[in-house]
């Protein structure tokens, strides 16, 4: 589990084409200070789990799945990425729950800059809008965002200039694609209400 607190901005060294998966070497002193194989640290928000280790570089292997899913089928070397190690128990929790578990990709559609901070728009599959609300929580490239405004196929998230310092999100151009992960609470209670919500909806329809 993470928080969504980028720990560095790594740099992809290589990447491997293993047809129906890819090997990343990513380059991140902090993340491997501590790493050991089997260990998970996220990637743009994507949790992978450490194969090897060594001089301030890991290699992760990413399956299909995550291929499809993420944007890390985009990634090359010289690439800049963020990378955080999983939350550690007993250390103060400054983002919200963070599985790593993609759910889709985003784009950015807008910026607009300011003197203390830059709003930034980003796209979004329809299919997780019900997921996002204002003022909640949402993960963008790893990082735990508040959410400014939503609509059904877009939302907003202000960023301090600490934010556009210390992660990719700085330097994303208008266009470029962004893993989203929206809050895990949100999907928990859905499936949890929906049976409740049907069976409401029968009654009232006299079924």
């Amino acid at each position: 589990m993470f928080t969504g607190i980028v720990e560095e901005r790594g740099e992809v060294v290589a990447v491997v084409d293993l047809a129906d998966a890819a090997r990343l070497t990513i380059r991140g002193p902090l993340a491997t200070s501590d790493a050991r194989i089997g260990d998970s640290i996220a990637v743009n928000g994507v949790c992978l789990t450490v194969v090897t280790v060594e001089e301030g570089t890991f290699t992760a292997d990413v399956m299909r799945e995550t291929l499809t899913r993420s944007s890390l089928d985009k990634v090359a070397a010289g690439d800049a990425v963020n990378l955080e190690r999983a939350a550690a128990v007993g250390e103060r929790f400054g983002g919200h729950i963070v599985q790593g578990h993609v759910d889709g990709t985003g784009e950015i559609a807008a910026r607009e800059p300011s003197e203390h901070w830059e709003l930034v728009r980003v796209g979004m599959p329809q299919r997780l809008g019900r997921y996002v609300v204002e003022k909640g929580s949402i993960t963008v490239d790893g990082v735990s965002l508040t959410v400014v405004e939503v609509g059904p196929d877009w939302f907003t998230v202000s960023l301090i200039p600490e934010t556009l310092r210390a992660t990719t999100l700085g330097t994303r151009g208008v266009g470029d694609k962004v893993n989203l992960e929206v809050d895990v609470i949100a999907k928990y209670v859905e499936k949890l209400a929906a049976p409740h919500l049907h069976a409401a909806a029968k009654e009232v329809a006299g079924e």
